[in-house]
Parts: C-alpha cells; structure tokens; sequence
C-alpha cells in the first residue's frame, strides 16, 4: 500500500485521468474531493462491499434458478414451447 501525506488543498493524481483533493479536515475527519470521469464507479468500501455481497446473492439465485429448471426437466416436468405439458 501506498501511504502519502497531504495537507489541505493537496492532491493525489491517479493515471491521467483521476484527481483526488483533501477539501476539508475536521478533527478525525478528511473530506476528499474526486474529480474522474463520468463511467468511473466510485464508492465508500461500506457501499461497495455491500454492492458486491447483493451481486454474489444475486448470482447464487440465478444458479439455484438453472438448476432447479435442470432437474424439472430431467425429471420430465418440461413443458414445449407453446406452454402445454409434453407426454
């Protein structure tokens, strides 16, 4: 890890393209400024961890969807196309 120090008004360039600024310090606090572009996802940890604990549940509901569909069909529950029951 990469540790930096910088005082109000400083900043941190990232590539070509991403600025980070310390805009305020208060007591324990640091408020940053991010100036990237617009397709860039920026997100606290909190919310991105979050985000990516919904898309892992998200994923495994999509699974156990296939393969209760699977075993439907292996088990000649399957319907044809137009929605009636195949013999």
């Amino acid at each position: 890890m990469l540790v930096l120090t910088r005082k109000l008004g400083e900043s941190i360039a990232i590539d070509d393209h991403i600025k980070i600024v310390v805009v305020q310090i208060k007591g324990k606090q640091v408020r940053l400024g991010i100036k990237a572009p617009k397709e860039t996802r920026i997100h606290r940890e909190e919310v991105y961890l979050a985000i990516q604990d919904s898309n892992k549940e998200a994923s495994q509901s999509t699974q156990d969807l296939s393969q209760l569909t699977q075993e439907i069909h292996a088990a000649g529950g399957g319907h044809s196309k137009s929605g009636k029951k195949q013999d």
